[in-house]
């Protein structure tokens, strides 16, 4: 790390510079631009996420107080409000969706070793959407409700991290189900999903590409228990049974068999209904696996509160898209700073440090390392930090 640096200026060394440009590029993105780059709105936003700032009016001045100081972060033109504004509408959003991807690559290298609780050699992912209500009014193409607008954040994390590995932004309209035909599907690893997931047609696809899926039964499924198993009624377990759907268009689009696994819960006092195509573990793993997914409602907490992604600094879906977008790659960057610094804090508190320091000049590693835990944003809660990466 280079002395006398800034400390926003050392997160943003982390970008791979070269693969940012082919990024803009790709996607033409600094044609005829003469005063704001692609990069230069790319520090605006991550400035803005990175501080918690709550519209372009705050970001623009901010930077302002600082003018003499933006070309350490290589912005060699003052930055207006309306010139943000009309980039952050123009430009196209693929181009930070591009490179936060090319983070989390990075990020799952970093974090592979990582143990998830449950003892499996198998990478597990959890699947989810959040939505984020939207005034229709101001946000005419997010339709949700008559009166209603919104859009979904359908988000795929790796339990070893966790590390976003697939995120789609819809309009509210857009049922969850349909992102599992989004999905690359990775041999041998588990996807846990809640019952809105629960397609036999699709869930088949999973089957037929040596994948694994741990979802929850709804009520009503039709089915016919072809053999029964032992279960040891101590451990929660009531039932362990291969089943065939008898459904007329369900035994079509999932002819094969399924594990139903029903699980006693002593602690919430429910009974939980868990439906798999995984014939080989032990059936007490099968409710554990199933509890990780309750990490990804983690993650989302976690996004709302220590990220702009609720308050949006444009209207458009292209802006839309480019400031959560932007907001993914400073979480990505937070997390691969933190692994490869060996930083003990957690990101949250990570963020929460560089956000009152980011314009210090001590070296980053100093700066986490003798920080003390804080918590200045009145939205946040360090509950929620736990172990959380």
């Amino acid at each position: 790390m280079i002395l006398g640096q800034y400390v926003a200026a050392q997160l943003l060394s982390y970008v791979p510079d070269r693969t940012f440009r082919r990024f803009v590029d790709k996607y033409i993105g600094n044609y005829k631009i003469r005063k704001l780059s692609c990069w230069s709105q790319f520090v605006g936003i991550f400035f803005g996420q990175l501080t918690f700032r709550e519209s372009l009016s705050q970001i623009v001045v901010c930077l302002k107080s600082r003018e003499r100081d933006l070309y350490h972060f290589g912005i060699r033109n003052p930055i207006a409000k309306s010139t943000l504004a009309e980039a952050n509408e123009s430009r196209n959003w693929k181009i930070y969706r591009d490179l936060a991807l090319k983070l989390i690559e990075r990020a799952r290298i970093l974090y592979r070793n990582e143990d998830h609780q449950v003892d499996i050699e198998n990478t597990i992912y959890a699947l989810d959407s959040s939505t984020i209500d939207l005034c229709l009014n101001l946000f005419p193409w997010a339709k949700f409700r008559r009166t209603k607008g919104a859009v979904k954040l359908h988000t795929l994390i790796d339990l070893r991290g966790p590390i976003p590995t697939f995120i789609e932004i819809t309009t509210g309209k857009v049922s969850d189900v349909k992102v599992l035909d989004s999905l690359d599907i990775e041999p041998d690893a588990f996807y846990v999903m809640d019952r809105a997931y629960v397609d036999f047609r699709r869930l088949y696809r999973f089957t037929s590409l040596g994948a694994f899926f741990v979802t929850r039964a709804k009520r009503g499924m039709r089915m016919r228990s072809c053999f029964s198993r032992v279960v040891d009624k101590a451990s929660g377990l009531r039932c362990d049974q291969d089943i065939l759907l008898k459904g007329r268009n369900s035994s079509k689009d999932y002819p094969e068999k399924l594990r139903r696994i029903a699980y006693w819960d002593e602690d919430t006092k429910k009974r939980f209904v868990f439906l798999t195509n995984n014939f080989h573990l032990d059936a007490k793993i099968i409710p554990l696996i199933y509890k990780q997914r309750w990490q990804i409602e983690l993650f989302f907490k976690w996004i709302k509160q220590h990220l702009r992604i609720k308050k949006f600094y444009g209207t458009s879906q292209n802006a839309v898209q480019t400031q959560v977008w932007i907001g993914v790659c400073v979480y990505v960057l937070v997390a691969i700073v933190k692994r490869e610094l060996n930083i003990n804090h957690s990101v949250g508190t990570i963020l929460d440090i560089l956000s009152i320091n980011p314009f210090s000049k001590v070296p980053l590693v100093e700066l986490l390392t003798n920080s003390e835990c804080v918590n200045p944003h009145p939205g946040s809660s360090n509950q929620l930090e736990f172990n959380y990466l």
